[in-house]
């Protein structure tokens, strides 16, 4: 998936505008003194004036070097490619430099955390570009620039370091083609083929012509065995209301695949499925400050809205969090919830027992792939067999409740366990 924002047109102006620059002899210049003052000194020592002749260009270059005019201060303008990015992206970034006169400008990158910035980290020029990738999500700190300006004779070095921009950096979404289907849709205009006649494209059944139907939809093979007129009837075409449930209370694993990243791939990727099927998909991020939520709604912008919403959640101490003080809009009657939790945290399943036994479709995606270490005492193994029969016990007490639970890696894509639920409408038992 490609960025979410347009490259600047303009350059962005590094705050301050005008930045100092703290000069001091390049390695050159005192290579040149050092140069100098040994031929002074052995021509002195040996009284031999040709070496003092060796000596004299060098000291005369820096002395000509001092009286060189250096700018005190120049502007450095920064623009990446973009201010928001997926995981594993390529963005670029071009930095120019302005008021630095004759002088020679030379880039270092020092890229932040999680920041990959490829082979090129330095490069020379009043303008250059710099390309880099976001390794995981969230709002990451590209980094900082170290610019160095050298006058013309590379006597003299300047030196400053710039704050790069910050960049805000989305889960990469994980492949999801196929899409799970109530079968109580609403009267609302979509892609998903109802169970009843209407405007569709997908054939329900045949009936009796009644005078008004168009000529074109009547099935001849099926009026000549019946003797009177018969036309084709089609599915309607409806839309439904899916409300993604991700859970960011446990956060176990290894950084990058662990039970968090699993569930926000997860959910990006469930969001982007059902908004290209025209069903309107909303967000609940459950955490231990809270929930918060974002009202489902239709187009692509609502993709990085519950993505930003999801971003957004922290981590603090619970204050009582709970589906039943959400609004309708949050969650509105009839909608199918889909949930990522790697179901580690009892209030959190208490809840989802509590919207199931209040008449909501719930279908959760087990994201966790972390089990605690293997120890060889024997009362280890013990505590770990019984977390394992309780992690079970949780999973059939949900199928138990109707709702199904299937489990997903993070690696292969989430049609596969999806698939059981995909080839029919999920019903709701009540």
């Amino acid at each position: 998936m490609s960025s979410s924002t347009e490259p600047n047109d303009r350059f962005l102006r590094v705050p301050g505008h005008e930045l100092e620059l703290h000069w001091r002899s390049s390695r050159h210049a005192r290579r040149l003194l050092t140069l100098g003052v040994a031929g002074v000194f052995i021509a002195l020592l040996a009284r031999r004036p040709e070496f003092a002749g060796v000596a004299a260009p060098a000291l005369l270059l820096l002395a000509a070097g001092r009286v060189q005019r250096r700018p005190a201060r120049i502007s450095v303008r920064v623009r990446p490619s973009a201010t928001r990015a997926f995981e594993g992206e390529l963005v670029a970034l071009d930095v120019r430099a302005e008021g630095q006169g004759e002088g020679h400008v030379r880039w270092t990158l020092h890229p932040g955390a999680d920041i990959d910035p490829g082979d090129v980290t330095a490069a020379d020029g009043a303008q250059a570009r710099f390309t880099f990738t976001p390794e995981r999500w969230g709002r990451r700190q590209i980094g900082t620039m170290d610019v160095v300006l050298r006058d013309r004779w590379r006597l003299a070095e300047g030196h400053l370091t710039v704050t790069l921009p910050k960049l805000d950096c989305y889960p990469a979404p994980a492949d999801q083609r196929t899409k799970v289907v109530l079968r109580r849709l609403p009267n609302r205009l979509g892609e998903h083929p109802a169970r009843t006649s209407g405007e569709g494209i997908e054939f329900f059944g045949v009936r009796e012509y009644v005078p008004g139907d168009r000529q074109r939809s009547i099935n001849w093979p099926a009026s000549t065995r019946r003797g009177r007129l018969q036309v084709n009837t089609f599915a309607a075409e409806r839309s439904q209301d899916v409300v993604l449930l991700a859970d960011a209370t446990s956060d176990v694993g290894v950084p990058g695949s662990s039970a968090l990243d699993l569930a926000l791939r997860g959910a990006a990727a469930a969001a982007r499925a059902y908004l290209e099927g025209r069903d309107r998909v909303g967000v609940i991020t459950y955490q231990w400050g809270g929930v918060s939520w974002l009202g489902p709604g239709l187009g692509r912008r609502q993709l990085y809205r519950i993505i930003d919403s999801m971003l957004a959640s922290d981590s603090a101490y619970a204050r009582g969090a709970s589906f039943r003080r959400l609004p309708r809009a949050a969650l509105p009657p009839g909608a199918l919830v889909v949930v990522f939790s790697p179901l580690l945290d009892q209030r959190f399943v208490e809840a989802l027992r509590d919207m199931r036994e209040r008449g909501f479709t719930l279908l959760v995606v087990d994201v966790l792939n972390a089990e605690p270490p293997v120890r060889w005492r024997r009362e280890d193994r013990l505590a770990r067999r019984i977390w394992q029969m309780e992690q079970e016990a949780i999973r059939f007490s949900l199928r138990e409740l109707g709702v199904p639970v299937v489990h997903w890696d993070g690696v292969e894509s989430l049609d596969l366990p999806l698939a059981a639920h995909t080839r029919r409408p999920l019903a709701a038992r009540r």
